[in-house]
């Protein structure tokens, strides 16, 4: 008798799991933007450019080096930090410099935010800058969209795609 009562128990149990399981499944709702919005991501991770330009080694410095770690060159390791502006109908929406990582200054600068906006079309404007020593920024983009409720756009750095990416 006693055996019944524990499966009995168990069943209880695992049945009050299940509901508890089901219930915050569907309550309370949720929703990531508000109706009639839609959202813009930045997202790039990007090496910038080296902060100074590889350079022969003198003789003297090759002959301070072991043997086996003389080359030809020598590269310093820092990288350019890399900036982002984002204008939407001609307003400044994000306005953002990404410092490289590591202890050395030398990898890759990365960066996420979203950008809640309305729905529907817009003028965007996205400016890339990833060498320090240059002039204004390395790369630009404009263009217009048109954003459905609840659509994620991503702004994304890709140099084999030609630079800025919207997809």
């Amino acid at each position: 008798m006693r055996r019944v009562f524990d499966w009995a128990g168990q069943a209880l149990l695992y049945g009050c799991f299940a509901v508890a399981i089901g219930v915050f499944s569907r309550w309370p709702a949720y929703h990531p933007l508000p109706p009639d919005m839609a959202q813009i991501k930045v997202s790039f991770i990007h090496h910038g450019a080296r902060l100074a330009d590889c350079r022969p080694y003198t003789a003297e410095e090759l002959a301070k080096l072991a043997p086996n770690m003389r080359k030809a060159t020598k590269c310093e390791r820092e990288r350019s930090p890399v900036s982002i502006e984002v204008d939407l109908d001609g307003r400044t929406v994000l306005s953002h410099v990404a410092a490289p990582s590591g202890l050395s200054r030398d990898g890759a600068s990365t960066m996420y935010r979203r950008l809640d906006v309305p729905a529907g079309q817009h003028r965007i404007a996205v400016r890339f800058k990833d060498k320090q020593s240059a002039e204004g920024y390395t790369h630009q983009r404009e263009d217009t969209i048109t954003l459905a409720p609840a659509q994620v756009m991503v702004i994304d750095f890709n140099a084999d795609q030609g630079g800025i990416v919207l997809q």
